[in-house]
């Protein structure tokens, strides 16, 4: 099994780790601010047009390439090592893909790989594999 794409768009910035909370009765609620739900929805949409036929069911490995415009400051293919951290962009991605119906749970991705970089065209390349 194999799935690969490229979703040309400029990625969000924002990230899962932004959710804000309040206090409900005596209970912290946990809540998407404005920009990552825009940035949530944003993905899913993009990721909708990739979805397999069936969902993933069995082990997999998933690779992420972010690239954002590299407008002039940065050299085409330079890494990006500012903001935001590979960690939380790819939580955000991988429940968008959950909710896009990739697989059933993203704990099935047991092998990982994410690089951000400056570059034109920007998007987000993506591919999957399964593991033997």
């Amino acid at each position: 099994m194999r799935i690969e794409f490229f979703m040309p768009m400029i990625p969000p910035t924002c990230t899962h780790q932004e959710k804000q909370a309040h206090v409900v009765n005596g209970k912290p609620t946990f809540y998407d601010p404005p920009a990552v739900k825009a940035a949530r929805q944003k993905l899913t949409a993009h990721l909708a047009r990739h979805k397999p036929d069936k969902p993933i069911v069995s082990g997999c490995m998933l690779l992420t390439k972010w690239i954002w415009p590299a407008n002039g400051r940065h050299k085409q293919g330079e890494y990006r090592v500012t903001k935001p951290d590979t960690d939380n962009i790819q939580k955000l991605l991988k429940d968008c893909m959950t909710a896009a119906g990739f697989w059933k749970d993203d704990a099935l991705v047991a092998s990982e790989h994410v690089e951000k970089f400056w570059g034109d065209p920007p998007g987000i390349y993506i591919r999957i594999e399964g593991l033997p």
